[in-house]
C-alpha cells in the first residue's frame, strides 16, 4: 500500500498536480494505522491510500487539503484516539483527540509535494536559452515556441518537451484555456514586439476563463507594456485581467546578461510558488511595477 500511495503521488505530480502527504511515523497503544501507512490527495481532490479510517483519516484529509489551498502548514501532528485528550503527551507536541475508543496514539508527519514547473517559452533567444538550462538544473519542463526554426531546435533547446515552430495565430487556433494550462507558466520573450502582443492578446482573451491559473509573464520596458495594455483594452480586456501578468519579468536584481535574466526570472518563479503555497497571491510585480496595486 506504501509503494503504491508513492508511486500515485508520483504520477499526479508529473501530471502537474500538487499533492499533500500524510505518512504515520509513530503509534502507541491500540491504533487503526500502523507505522509507515501513507495517504496522498492531489489539488484535484483525488486521494490514495489510508492512514487508518475513521475519524482518523477524515482529519489527516481535511489537513492536507488545506495545506494544497495553503491555509494550513505542513508538520507533525499526534492524534489520541480517546474522548478527551490525555493530560501529558509525549514530546511537547500537542494531541488533538479523535471521538474514538481505541484508546491509542497516533503521530503522523505531512509534507506538500509541489510539481515542477512546466514553462512554455514564448521566443527561444538567448535569454530563453539560459532559462533552459536552468531549468534543467532545476529539474523543470520547459516547452518552446518561436516563429524561427532554428530557435525551436534541439540544439538550442536540448532539454525541451514540446519545440514548437508557429506563429501566434497559428499556435492559438489549435489551443484553447484548458489546454494552454498544461503549462504553469507562460513567459513572452520574442524578438519583435507585434509578435509577442498578438501572442499576448491571445491569451489575454482566454485568460477570462474563471478556472484560468497559469501564471502570464512578458519581458519588456514600461513602453513596451503601456502599448500591450492599449492594445488589449482596445478588445476590451479589463484591467483586473491585465494586472494579473508580470511585466517585466523576473525578479529586481538589475540584471543584465541572459544568464542573470535567467537566474532572475527562475527566482521570480520559485518566489511565486512559494506564495502559492502560503496562500498568497503568486503575482508579485517588479522593477517599475512594484509601487502598483499587487
Amino acid at each position: 500500500m506504501t509503494a503504491r500511495t508513492m508511486a500515485w503521488a508520483l504520477e499526479r505530480l508529473e501530471e502537474g498536480l500538487c499533492v499533500a502527504l500524510a505518512s504515520v511515523v509513530e503509534s502507541q497503544g491500540s491504533v487503526p494505522g500502523k507505522v509507515g501507512a501513507k495517504i496522498a490527495v492531489s489539488e484535484n481532490g483525488e486521494r490514495q491510500g489510508t492512514v487508518g479510517g475513521a475519524g482518523l483519516e477524515e482529519k489527516v484529509i481535511l489537513h492536507l487539503t488545506n495545506i494544497i489551498n495553503g491555509t494550513e502548514l505542513p508538520g507533525i501532528h499526534r492524534f489520541q484516539l480517546r474522548k478527551e485528550a490525555m493530560e501529558n503527551t509525549s514530546k511537547g507536541i500537542e494531541a488533538t483527540p479523535l471521538n474514538s475508543l481505541c484508546g491509542g496514539v497516533v503521530t503522523i508527519v505531512s509534507e506538500f509535494l509541489n510539481a515542477p514547473p512546466h514553462v512554455l517559452l514564448a521566443g527561444g533567444g538567448h535569454c530563453a536559452i539560459a532559462i533552459g538550462k536552468m531549468s534543467e538544473v532545476l529539474d523543470w519542463k520547459i516547452s518552446i515556441l518561436d516563429t524561427r526554426e532554428e530557435y525551436v531546435s534541439k540544439e538550442n533547446h536540448p532539454s525541451a518537451i514540446e519545440r514548437i515552430h508557429k506563429t501566434p495565430e497559428n499556435f492559438l487556433e489549435n489551443e484553447n484555456a484548458i489546454s494552454l494550462q498544461r503549462f504553469t507558466h507562460i513567459l513572452i520573450m520574442g524578438h519583435d514586439w507585434s509578435i509577442d502582443q498578438n501572442l499576448l492578446l491571445g491569451i489575454l482573451e482566454m485568460m477570462k476563463n474563471d478556472d484560468w491559473n497559469t501564471i502570464v509573464g512578458t519581458i519588456g520596458s514600461k513602453a513596451k507594456w503601456n502599448s500591450f495594455t492599449s492594445a488589449a483594452k482596445e478588445i476590451g480586456i479589463p484591467d483586473a485581467i491585465l494586472d494579473q501578468v508580470l511585466c517585466p519579468i523576473g525578479v529586481d536584481i538589475l540584471a543584465e546578461s541572459p544568464e542573470e535574466i535567467a537566474i532572475a526570472v527562475c527566482a521570480q518563479i520559485i518566489e511565486g510558488r512559494a506564495r502559492t503555497q502560503r496562500g498568497e497571491s503568486p503575482i508579485k510585480h517588479t522593477g517599475w511595477r512594484s509601487t502598483q496595486t499587487e
